[in-house]
This record gives structure tokens, C-alpha cells and sequence, in this order.
């Protein structure tokens, strides 16, 4: 997982994937997000984040109304939203990426209890678009850190689907 501080309400966000990540920060090169972090939490501290999380925006038929949904992201210390995955282009897939910002007590918890480890990805994120600029695409999809879809009952995500 990649995060990122974000301006958003003070959010901090967590981006499990890497391509999305190098789209938001243009493979470590816009300002202010030169260097890209990965960072390793427990499964039980990002399962809490999402059994504690609303979307972050509203969703006919996942929210009985509006207002419920205001109240919910009001009191939630860990938002969900789901944004069009990436591929080496970083041009927009037809299935989405799960992206979580947490907040409060959510950002407590996972700077004191859930981070297992924290490793520098400029690097690769450098060299794998060093090799997609110039065209060896199989090169670098075979640097791409390996990722594989969550497996997560349908409960703790029902409440996320939008």
C-alpha cells in the first residue's frame, strides 16, 4: 500500500495500488510528491479502517438518503472512494481501485499500531517509467510490484459499494 498526505480535510490516504499511485503523483515527479513511500500495515488495521469507513459520496441504494450519508462521513474516520485503475500509461482501466482516507482517530492508529514497515519506491518508480517512457513495456510490468486482488468477505465491503 502507498499513502499519501493528502489537503482533502486533512486526510491521509492509503492507495493500494501502485499505478494509481504513480497517476496521482506522476511517477514521483510533481511537486511536493517527489518521493513515494510504500507502506506496509497489518491486515487487522486495514480491516478496521474499512468496517469504520463511509464513502465519500453519496450512493442511491447503499444510503437510505442523503442526510444519512452526510451524517455517516461526518462521524467515519476513514473514508472510501473508488477511482478508475491504472495501466502503464496510466490511462484509466475499466474496473476500479479501492482508495482510502482516514482521519482522526483512523490516522492514530495507523501512524502508532497498524504500519509494519515503510520502504522508498522513488527508485522504481523512476526506473519503471524511465522503461515505459521508452517504450519496453514488458520490462517494466515486470517490475511492477506484484499485487493481487484483496480477499475480503462480502460483509466488511457491503456498506463501500458504490
Amino acid at each position: 500500500m502507498i499513502a499519501e498526505k493528502g489537503c482533502e480535510c486533512c486526510l491521509t490516504w492509503i492507495k493500494p495500488s501502485f499505478l494509481w499511485m504513480m497517476y496521482r503523483c506522476g511517477w514521483a515527479t510533481k511537486a511536493g510528491q517527489e518521493t513515494v513511500l510504500a507502506v506496509e500495515i497489518s491486515r487487522d488495521g486495514f480491516e478496521w479502517a474499512l468496517r469504520h469507513a463511509c464513502l465519500s459520496s453519496y450512493v442511491r441504494g447503499v444510503h437510505p438518503d442523503r442526510a444519512t450519508w452526510q451524517r455517516q462521513l461526518k462521524r467515519a474516520s476513514a473514508r472510501v472512494q473508488w477511482d478508475p485503475e491504472r495501466d502503464l500509461h496510466l490511462q484509466p482501466l475499466p474496473y476500479r481501485s479501492l482508495q482510502l482516507g482516514l482521519s482522526g482517530e483512523a490516522v492514530r492508529r495507523y501512524a502508532d499500531e497498524w504500519t509494519v514497515a515503510i520502504r522508498d519506491v522513488t527508485p522504481l518508480a523512476r526506473e519503471i517509467h524511465a522503461l515505459v517512457s521508452g517504450g519496453d513495456l514488458d520490462s517494466a510490468a515486470r517490475l511492477l510490484p506484484q499485487e493481487h486482488p484483496y480477499p475480503v468477505g462480502d460483509e466488511l465491503l457491503a456498506h463501500l459499494r458504490g
